[in-house]
Formats: C-alpha cells, structure tokens, sequence
C-alpha cells in the first residue's frame, strides 16, 4: 500500500512536468490535483482541475485526451513501473462542490 503511495506521487509529479513542459496543446489554466492507482496496477487515474468555464473545460479534456498516448509512454520512460497502467484524466470536482456547500451554509445564515 505505501509503495502504490509513493508510485501515485511520483507519477503526479512526472505527469505535472509532462503537462507544463513536454505537451504543446493548449491546456489551460490546469492544475494536477492528484493521481489514483488501483491495487491492481490496471488504471492510473489523474485528476485534474482547471480554472476557466465550461468551455475551457471541454476544450482541456480534449487536449488531454490527445495527448494521452504521448503521456502513457513518457510516464513509462520517467517512472520505474514493470507495467503502466491505462491512463485516465478526470476532472477533480471537489473545489466546486466544496464551493455549493460553502454557498448553501452563507445562504442559511
């Protein structure tokens, strides 16, 4: 268990460098907010944010899904793994959803 741990920071921090200085795509204002390893070693799910509307949004996922290949196989150079995972970018909902809760307590007040 420490050591898929310590394999999802590495890979946040190598996907984080991938992201900022390899990909040529616009990505927008993005932010690597963490990465998911299952147990089994089969999905290595990224989790993202970006800051801008929903069209920002779309138009990264898109990009991301580009480069998702591209990702894999640096991830692969990068990182000591006998097996990379299946890539899976994901939109990290949670500053928005903390957002609506803080909204909801304001407006009970």
């Amino acid at each position: 268990m420490a050591n898929v741990r310590h394999l999802e920071t590495t890979v946040q921090r190598v996907v984080t460098d991938i992201l900022r200085n390899d990909v040529k795509d616009d990505l927008g204002f993005l932010t690597v907010t963490g990465v998911k390893i299952t147990n089994e070693l089969s999905y290595m799910y990224v989790y993202y944010s970006v800051y801008g509307d929903e069209t920002q949004m779309s138009k990264t996922q898109e990009a991301l899904n580009r480069a998702n290949g591209y990702i894999k196989n640096q991830i692969a150079h990068r990182v000591k793994m006998r097996k990379v995972p299946e890539l899976v970018f994901k939109i990290d909902e949670s500053y928005e959803k903390g957002k609506r809760i803080d909204d909801l307590i304001k407006s009970i007040k």
